[in-house]
């Protein structure tokens, strides 16, 4: 609705498209296929890094724009800590995610564990669902997704809240972000950031329409949000290095 909502408005046409990783999305957007897309804020840094990708807009809810990483267990499985998951089997989402790998991952370092040495398994599962759905059918220990992701499957039935629970919190995040590609003409991008910061109040939608990341409900976007907000989250991830990545790949692959 609020794609269509701002053709209506501002006569800026659409073609939708699903990718099915975080990693086409960049690649999207380096290749010249993909003039907006919707990112984590790891992806987003990626693209941006590769010189594609400026910010547009991010959701707002409740005033804010952020959202949490979490690691859940099940609520039997008499873990109390991060420290108690050293030995213990755990899924991840996607490699390039924030909030189903590399938060929780900085998470654990910062507990002091090392990953590939002190988890019994790794689990790379490609998404938050699938992390979360392996913990439910007790294949791990333990599982990393965003805390909407946990929400999002309570609310649908497929997970339930008295047996699946937080074991720890990361820290506020910023909202996955909207990109848009940098070569674009610099009145459009003008009219865009308008756009988004209005399409709320645009005639026909709803609050209900109003959607984010994910298809998560939000209040309204904010096309002005400070781009020194991802680069703080940015320099907490500075830990989760590309050589550390390739040796969970590896330990997980081993198995």
């Amino acid at each position: 609705p609020i794609f269509s909502a701002i053709t209506r408005e501002y006569g800026i046409k659409f073609d939708l498209k699903v990718a099915q990783s975080y990693n086409a999305v960049v690649e999207g957007m380096v290749n010249d296929k993909v003039d907006i897309a919707w990112f984590g804020p790891v992806s987003y840094h990626q693209a941006k890094e590769r010189g594609v990708a400026q910010l547009l807009a991010v959701g707002v809810s409740n005033n804010e724009s952020v959202y949490y990483s979490g690691i859940f267990t099940r609520k039997d499985s008499g873990l109390k800590s991060l420290a108690d998951l050293k030995g213990q089997s755990v899924a991840f989402g996607d490699i390039n995610s924030t909030s189903s790998f590399n938060f929780p991952v900085a998470m654990l370092l910062e507990a002091g564990l090392d990953p590939v040495r002190d988890l019994g398994e790794i689990h790379l599962t490609g998404s938050h669902a699938n992390a979360m759905a392996a913990l439910d059918a007790g294949r791990v220990d333990a599982a990393c997704a965003s805390y909407s992701s946990f929400e999002k499957a309570v609310g649908n039935g497929q997970i339930d809240p008295a047996e699946i629970v937080p074991l720890a919190k990361s820290d506020p995040i910023p909202y996955p972000p909207m990109a848009m590609h940098v070569t674009l003409d610099e009145s459009l991008k003008k009219t865009l950031r308008e756009a988004f910061n209005n399409v709320h109040l645009a005639k026909g939608i709803t609050p209900d329409m109003v959607r984010g990341y994910g298809g998560k409900k939000i209040d309204r976007y904010n096309a002005d949000y400070s781009e020194a907000e991802f680069d703080k989250a940015m320099s907490k991830l500075a830990v989760v290095t590309d050589e550390l990545k390739a040796e969970m790949i590896k330990k997980a692959s081993d198995q």
